[in-house]
C-alpha cells in the first residue's frame, strides 16, 4: 500500500504546484466524497451540491494541505462533513425552525464499507456499455420511466426493460466478484 501512498502524496504536490492537475484528485475520490455526502443527505440533488462545493473548497485550500501520512480522502470527508452541517444550518434558518433537521446526525463518522461499496458501485455504471450505462444512469438517478427512457433515447420499452437487466446483471455479478475473492 505504500506505493498508493507514495502516488497520491505525488499527486497532490503536483496539483499544489499546477491547480489544473487537481484533476486526477477529483477523478480519485469522487465517487466516494459522493456516496459520503450522499448517504447523509438522502437527496440526490443536494447530494450533488454539495459535493461540488467540497471539491471547489478543497481546490481552494489544497495550497493549505500538509501531507502527514492520512489518506487524502480523509481530509475531503472532513470539507465534506463540515459542508453538510453547513447546509443543514443554512436550511434550518430558511424554514426559520431552530430546530429543522438535526446536524448533529450528519456529523457521525462514515461507514466506510457502505461509501466504499457505493463508490465502487458509480465506478462498475461507469464501466457499463453506453447503451446500458445511459439507461441505468436515466432510471435510478433521474428516476425515468421505461416510457420516458424509451422516448428519450428512440427505442422500445421492451429494448430499455432488456437493456436495464443486462445492465444490472452485469452489475451484480462485477459487485459478486469483487466481494467474493477466492471462491466466493
Amino acid at each position: 500500500m505504500k506505493t498508493l501512498e507514495a502516488e497520491e502524496q505525488l499527486l497532490i504536490e503536483a496539483a499544489q504546484k499546477d491547480p489544473s492537475r487537481f484533476a486526477d484528485l477529483y477523478e480519485a475520490h469522487f465517487g466516494r466524497v459522493y456516496a459520503f455526502v450522499e448517504c447523509r443527505v438522502r437527496n440526490r440533488a443536494q447530494a450533488e451540491d454539495i459535493t461540488s462545493e467540497v471539491f471547489q473548497k478543497a481546490l481552494a485550500k489544497l495550497s493549505t494541505f500538509e501531507w502527514r501520512g492520512a489518506p487524502f480522502v480523509s481530509w475531503l470527508f472532513r470539507i465534506a462533513a463540515n459542508a453538510i452541517v453547513d447546509h443543514a444550518q443554512q436550511q434550518a434558518r430558511e424554514r426559520g425552525a431552530a430546530n429543522a433537521g438535526d446536524p448533529v446526525e450528519h456529523a457521525l463518522p462514515p461507514d466506510l464499507d457502505r461509501i466504499e461499496g457505493r463508490a465502487r458501485l458509480f465506478r462498475l455504471v461507469s464501466s457499463l456499455p453506453t447503451n446500458q450505462r445511459r439507461v441505468v444512469e436515466m432510471r435510478f438517478m433521474e428516476e425515468k420511466s421505461i416510457r420516458e427512457i424509451a422516448n428519450e433515447i428512440g427505442r422500445s420499452e421492451g429494448a430499455v426493460k432488456q437493456l436495464q437487466f443486462r445492465a444490472l446483471e452485469n452489475l451484480r455479478v462485477q459487485m459478486g466478484s469483487k466481494r467474493g475473492g477466492a471462491g466466493g
